[in-house]
């Protein structure tokens, strides 16, 4: 019996609940699993899980054996990744999830370079917009704007992401350009449906603070169908400086409102705390962190052009 990796499973099945999701994840028939579960069970005397056509619940062995085979689990794959390290050879699977609205456009060049750095890395990145468990959907980290699903997660900052109320000059030539966040109530607006404040916003104007409920003619999950809605002067939308920063700097899209702020999210790396592969997940975090710095270059450009104020409101 290979002990080690039977704890292994036993922990990723606890955490995902499911045998099967275990196997997947493992990349194992969901039979080893079952069969390292066994002997795990075997040689402890007693049963981790209680299993149900529907549910797989940890036992009371299973509860008190769990918190010091997920610690032990992750730092063994600690060490043997600091080992290759020491080696000079990170090595192994990287699996991440990311928005969309951060890939696109950003993300070629910083995996690139990544890749030249720890060329034994091999990176897998689903993306979607969808909020995730990096735990139930198998992943090591999960980039995204939102609190973490779970308390048991960690959450680590990497860069802030502003948003701006934009348009076209042509739409803003044809409609009258709001001065006032109420005056939005009388334009087509394309707004983000994703953020946790849902209808409500927030504008911060020299320490002030004014609150709106604005209703939208186009309502998506899709930040570049909204840079694209508003291309085709359709309305005023609300965009992220790191889909629309290019479109604002060319004078294509036009800030509205550039005395009010929005609060601002951070993209963060959202994690369990006991990765099996805490190493290179740090390596990869600290590629970020170095890559986009406090302030994104393409928040820097727009600072330098006066389009954004260099200070930063957050949520």
């Amino acid at each position: 019996m290979d002990r080690l990796q039977n704890i292994e499973t036993f922990v990723r099945v606890a955490q995902t609940q499911s045998f099967a999701e275990a196997a997947r994840q493992l990349r194992v028939a969901k039979s080893v699993v079952t069969t390292r579960i066994k002997q795990l069970e075997d040689y402890l005397g007693g049963p981790l899980f209680h299993r149900s056509t529907r549910v797989v619940r940890l036992s009371e062995l299973g509860q008190a054996f769990l918190r010091d085979c997920t610690e032990l689990v992750g730092r063994a794959n600690d060490i043997v990744d600091q080992m290759r390290d020491v080696r000079g050879r990170p090595a192994g699977t990287l699996r991440v999830h990311a928005l969309t609205g951060f890939v696109l456009g950003h993300f070629g060049a910083l995996l690139r370079d990544f890749q030249a750095r720890y060329p034994d890395i091999r990176l897998e990145l689903m993306v979607s917009d969808a909020v995730v468990d990096p735990v139930q959907a198998g992943v090591d980290c999960a980039l995204q704007i939102f609190p973490a699903a779970s308390t048991e997660l960690i959450s680590r900052p990497l860069f802030p992401v502003r948003r701006v109320f934009c348009a076209t000059p042509q739409y803003l030539a044809a409609h009258p350009e709001p001065q006032d966040p109420r005056d939005l109530h009388h334009h087509k607006l394309g707004l983000y449906s994703g953020y946790p404040t849902r209808d409500r916003w927030t504008f911060h104007r020299d320490g002030g603070e004014l609150t709106t409920y604005l209703a939208a003619a186009l309502l998506t999950n899709s930040v570049h169908l909204l840079r694209e809605y508003a291309l085709e002067h359709a309305g005023i939308v609300c965009l992220p400086t790191l889909v629309a920063g290019d479109e604002i700097r060319d004078g294509r899209l036009k800030v509205v409102l550039p005395a009010y702020q929005l609060s601002s999210f951070w993209l963060s790396a959202v994690y369990a705390g006991t990765s099996r592969n805490a190493f290179k997940l740090k390596l990869f975090m600290e590629h970020i962190t170095d890559a986009f710095a406090k302030v994104p270059p393409w928040d820097g450009a727009l600072i330098e052009k006066g389009v954004l104020p260099k200070e930063l409101v957050e949520a």
